[in-house]
C-alpha cells in the first residue's frame, strides 16, 4: 500500500473539538465484514451486536499531564515542554520536547510555577527538538511527581485548536485507566460510561486489560509513499498472563474477542502465538500494521474515525478491509459524523 491511498478531503469542522455531552452519547457506525454492509447507530447500542461469552479488551493505560509551561533563566522566554517519558526516578530524568527548540541548549535551565516551584536543567540534546532534563528536586519521588503534575495540564492532539481545561482533565480519559504513561489517549475508549460497561457486564460481556503507553509517534508525519519503509516509534506494553489466560480461554470456547482501540489492536498482534492464541509479553513493540495483515486473535474491532494518512487510518483499513472501510469514511464524511479522539466510532465486526 501507499502513503497517498489514505488521502481523503476531511473538512475542518468535522473535527471534534470538544466530547460529545455524554460518554456514550457518540455515534457508531457499524461496519460487517462478511455481508459488506454499513450501518449506523448510537455507541450505547454497542451492546446489541456482543453475546455472552465475548471478550472487549481495552487499554488500561492512563494519560498523565505531559505539557508544561515554564521560562527560561535570564531571558524568561516562554518555553513549551512536553513531557513524553521518565527516565529515571533516583534522578529525576524526563525524555521531553520542547518548543521552541532553537532557543533551548545543553546547560540551560527552565523555571515552572509561579514561584518558580521547580527548577529543571537540560543536559543532553537528542534531536532537533528532544531534549533530557534534569529536575532539582530535594523531597521523595512521590511528592516531587505530584508537584510536576500539578504544573502539568492534559496534552491535547495538535487538531484540537483550543488550550486544555478542566473539562479536558476528566474526558481525556477512560474510566477505566489505571496505569500512568501515555500521551495519547484512547479515543473509542472515551465513549464507555459506567452504565455501559455495567450492562456488558451484566449481558456476560467480559473485560480483559493490557497495557500500551500510546506515544506522539502516533501522530508523527509520515514522509515516505511506500508504507513498508515507515518506522513507528517503540511503546511500551505489558500483556499479563491474566489477559492471555482470559483472551485464550474466550478463543477456545468460540466466542469473539473485541479488541477496544487500534493500541490495543497493535499491542495483541504484537504478542501473538501459534494457532489464534496469545503469549504473554513485557516490552516494547514498534509493529507497524497497514494492509493487507491477517489477524488471527481480534475477531472484532472498535474505534474512532482518524484524519487522513495517519497510522490508525491504515490499521482499520488493515482490520476491516481497505476498499470497505474507505468507502465507509466517505460515507462518514458525507453524513457528518465526527473525527479525531473527541469523535464519533466505528465497529468493525
Amino acid at each position: 500500500m501507499k502513503l497517498s491511498q489514505f488521502k481523503f478531503k476531511l473538512p475542518e469542522n468535522l473535527i471534534a473539538q470538544y466530547p460529545a455531552e455524554e460518554r456514550d452519547d457518540a455515534r457508531l457506525m457499524v461496519i460487517n465484514r462478511k455481508t459488506g454492509t454499513i450501518e449506523d447507530h448510537k455507541f450505547k447500542e454497542v451492546i446489541d451486536f456482543f453475546d455472552d461469552g465475548d471478550l472487549f479488551v481495552y487499554n488500561d493505560s492512563m494519560v498523565f499531564p505531559a505539557l508544561l509551561y515554564g521560562n527560561k533563566e535570564k531571558t524568561g522566554a516562554r518555553i513549551e515542554v512536553f513531557l513524553l517519558r521518565e527516565l529515571s526516578a533516583d534522578n529525576k530524568l524526563w525524555d521531553v520536547l520542547v518548543e521552541p527548540a532553537r532557543k533551548i541548549r545543553i546547560g540551560n535551565k527552565l523555571y515552572f510555577g509561579q514561584d518558580d516551584s521547580l527548577v529543571a536543567e537540560v543536559i543532553v540534546n537528542s534531536t532537533s527538538r528532544g531534549r533530557t532534563l534534569r529536575f532539582f528536586y530535594d523531597g521523595p519521588h512521590d511528592e516531587f511527581k505530584r508537584e510536576l503534575y500539578k504544573l502539568g495540564a492534559t496534552p491535547l492532539p495538535h487538531y484540537i485548536k483550543r488550550p486544555s481545561t478542566e473539562l479536558d482533565d476528566e474526558r481525556y480519559q477512560p474510566i477505566y485507566a489505571s496505569k500512568e504513561g501515555a500521551v495519547i489517549s484512547s479515543g473509542v475508549g472515551l465513549h464507555f460510561s459506567r452504565e455501559l460497561l455495567k450492562r456488558l457486564e451484566i449481558k456476560g460481556v467480559g473485560q480483559a486489560f493490557i497495557t500500551i503507553h500510546s506515544g506522539l509517534g502516533n501522530y508523527r508525519e509520515i514522509d515516505v509513499e511506500d508504507l513498508t519503509k515507515h518506522r513507528m516509534d517503540s511503546e511500551e506494553m505489558v500483556a499479563s498472563e491474566a489477559l492471555v489466560d482470559t483472551v485464550n480461554a474466550t478463543k477456545d470456547s468460540g466466542h469473539k474477542v473485541c479488541a477496544v482501540g487500534t493500541a490495543v489492536l497493535r499491542a495483541i498482534a504484537s504478542a501473538v502465538s501459534m494457532g489464534g492464541h496469545m503469549k504473554t509479553y513485557t516490552g516494547w513493540t514498534n509493529k507497524f500494521i497497514f494492509p493487507p495483515y491477517d489477524f488471527t486473535v481480534t475477531d472484532a474491532l472498535l474505534s474512532n474515525f482518524h484524519l487522513p494518512y495517519s497510522t490508525m487510518l491504515m490499521m482499520v483499513a488493515a482490520f476491516g478491509g481497505y476498499d470497505l472501510v474507505m468507502e465507509a469514511y466517505k460515507k462518514a464524511v458525507k453524513e457528518e459524523y465526527k473525527f479525531g479522539v473527541y469523535g464519533d466510532s466505528m465497529l468493525i465486526i
